[in-house]
């Protein structure tokens, strides 16, 4: 799922458990956020990973073009 959908699916479960009085399903929604949070995170990461070697790449074919 994505971290959108994990997030929102998480605020869902949160709020039916809390209506509910299911501590296991409000800690249950809260998981589902944190995983969807970090889905978003790891993302990023990658991102600036990717553009970090991009870069890198990009600066090594200009110096060999010298």
């Amino acid at each position: 799922m994505s971290e959108t959908t994990d997030q929102a699916k998480g605020r869902v479960k949160e709020a039916a458990g809390v209506l509910t009085g299911d501590d296991k399903l409000r800690r249950e929604g809260k998981v589902d956020q944190a995983a969807g949070k970090a889905k978003g995170v790891a993302e990023k990461v990658k991102d600036a990973a990717e553009n970090a070697i991009d870069r890198v790449r990009d600066a090594i074919k200009g110096k060999s073009k010298h």
